[in-house]
């Protein structure tokens, strides 16, 4: 069978109020202990796969997930065993779980690339979790137009206890979430349930399951590795309706998004998931704009909140980025030391806050629920994606080679009036640059104040053809497309280089009032901008002598 669930963290503020409400009358306190297995090199955790043996009361039971939307949706299969031949393993220390009662069901394609029998003997027990679970029932008020539908049904559990390393149980973490599961019904009621209780108690979702907080603990880790936008995940094609194929982009985005805001809610300050954080934002704005009129679902509510999120998130990770990541590597290099951190501490809204924030979160549901409603009920249902495309890739192509055509005519006005005819930009028409890495993927959300800077336009619309481009080029010959988004993003890493230069460049020399020794940093980074320049000339420049894969 399919779960479908929804988790959450709960801020310890409101704790308080959300155990009254989930420990009503009616609600069961079930005690369950899980063992978890997988093999040392951890692979049915890489393959996505969750294997449990886990007591629930009186009832012992075999559990496996796998697969799913990679988001709110999972293959479940449960078994119940036997409870005497459960105690005698358990007894001998031997408690395993049983493969084969896996054959010919649901879950045995997710097992299809495993030998189960070679599995079987490579499974240990990996952790523990030890947990309290608060569960009740809510269910969808009656409606006296639809007296006779079925009115929808969900489970809210609430979960206090530990994960426990296999072995050794000094190694423990706490667990303490929330989660709504559909039993029956309808996916609003769902949605509708849990927006209600994250505008009250300020919920945050969190695709984080006990098993991965497993993993990450037997390796000593805190969070996951920040995640990438995958490609490989985005499931359209040339049959896909306008409706189906938007829904299918937001997921991609939302496969980015998740994870990412996921780790910095539960408190990581890792510049990477920032910034892979802020490259999905990205791509779903982008999204939302290009593809607006391929559904009527869309909320044009959402652009402001992801707007100012990006907003929040960058102003952080730049400064950020340049005392964890720049200054050291200029020390490296001779440079003298210079202290960032009051610079940092002016910053009052971190990345934790700024994700926390329930606006955020709820368009986060809303995003969710979009992707898993049914595009066939859409009016468009009957329209093709591949006959908008071509129009939407040329004009995002227009915009950027006219954006192009700006920043040469900005270049030479320039160099004319300043004597400069290498550098190009002055490095005071560049300070809102944001930062990138050393990736493809690079992050660049510009500030709203640069909208008139052709640096900036420049970029812009480089990402928006980009995101554009990859998400349409399935439906187009593999080979044209390829090569395409090659020089596309060898374009736009070399615009973000040349950006970030002169970014780190204008910190330095403001810095250098204040502390002489920034000047060494100042210089630097002016030295680089030459070939940077140039560099980012001769990438802009192949787009233009590019041939379009549409």
């Amino acid at each position: 069978m399919q779960e479908i669930e929804l988790k959450f963290l709960i801020p310890q503020a409101r704790l308080k109020g959300l155990m009254r409400q989930a420990r009503v009358k009616s609600s069961q306190l079930t005690h369950m202990a899980a063992h978890y297995y997988d093999t040392s090199e951890q692979d049915l955790a890489q393959a996505g796969i969750g294997l449990r043996i886990r007591q629930e009361g009186d009832v012992w039971v075999q559990t496996i997930k796998a697969g799913g939307d990679g988001i709110a949706a999972r293959l479940e299969h449960n078994t119940i065993l036997d409870n005497e031949h459960v105690q005698a393993m358990l007894d001998a220390n031997e408690l395993m779980p049983d493969l084969t009662l896996y054959k010919d069901t649901a879950i045995a394609p997710a097992l299809a690339d495993f030998k189960l029998k070679k599995l079987a003997k490579k499974l240990t027990r990996q952790y523990l979790t030890d947990v309290a679970r608060t569960t009740r029932l809510l269910i969808e008020d009656s409606n006296e137009e639809n007296s006779s539908k079925e009115r929808s049904t969900i489970e809210v559990a609430y979960d206090l206890g530990q994960i426990i390393h296999g072995s050794d149980d000094s190694q423990c973490q706490d667990i303490h979430e929330i989660e709504f599961e559909l039993v029956s019904g309808e996916l609003a009621f769902l949605f509708a349930t849990a927006k209600t209780w994250c505008k009250r108690y300020k919920l945050c979702l969190s695709t984080v399951t006990k098993a991965e907080r497993g993993g990450l603990l037997v390796k000593g880790h805190s969070y996951s590795p920040a995640v990438c936008a995958d490609l490989g995940q985005l499931n359209v094609n040339q049959h896909s309706s306008r409706p189906a194929f938007v829904r299918a982009a937001v997921h991609n985005c939302l496969l980015q998004i998740l994870p990412n805001s996921s780790a910095i809610a539960a408190g990581s300050r890792d510049d990477q998931h920032v910034l892979q954080l802020r490259i999905g934002i990205r791509r779903l704005q982008v999204t939302l704009k290009a593809f607006e009129k391929f559904s009527d679902q869309l909320n044009t509510e959402w652009h402001s909140i992801l707007k100012q999120t990006a907003a929040l998130l960058g102003d952080y990770r730049k400064l950020a980025h340049l005392a964890t990541t720049i200054e050291p590597d200029l020390r490296q290099r001779g440079a003298p030391s210079i202290d960032w951190a009051i610079d940092l501490e002016r910053i009052k809204i971190t990345p934790m806050d700024t994700v926390r924030a329930n606006d955020f979160q709820i368009i986060l549901l809303e995003l969710i629920e979009f992707t898993m409603s049914d595009p066939s009920t859409e009016p468009q249902a009957n329209k093709l994606a591949m006959d908008k495309l071509p129009k939407i890739l040329a004009k995002k192509h227009i915009k950027l080679l006219e954006a192009e055509q700006d920043f040469e005519d900005f270049q030479y006005n320039d160099s004319k009036r300043n004597g400069l005819i290498d550098s190009g930009l002055k490095n005071s028409d560049l300070i809102n640059s944001d930062l990138e890495d050393n990736s493809v993927e690079q992050d660049n959300l510009e500030p709203s104040h640069s909208s008139s800077n052709p640096v900036h336009k420049v970029r812009r619309h480089l990402k928006d053809l980009r995101y554009v481009s990859e998400f349409a080029a399935p439906l187009y010959a593999k080979k044209n497309s390829k090569r395409w988004l090659k020089r596309l993003i060898k374009a736009q890493k070399a615009l973000g280089q040349y950006q970030d230069h002169n970014y780190y460049q204008q910190c330095y020399q403001q810095k250098a009032f204040t502390d002489p020794n920034a000047l060494y940093g100042a210089g630097w980074f002016a030295a680089l901008l030459k070939d940077d320049g140039k560099r980012m000339q001769k990438r802009l420049a192949r787009i233009q002598d590019s041939a379009m894969f549409w």
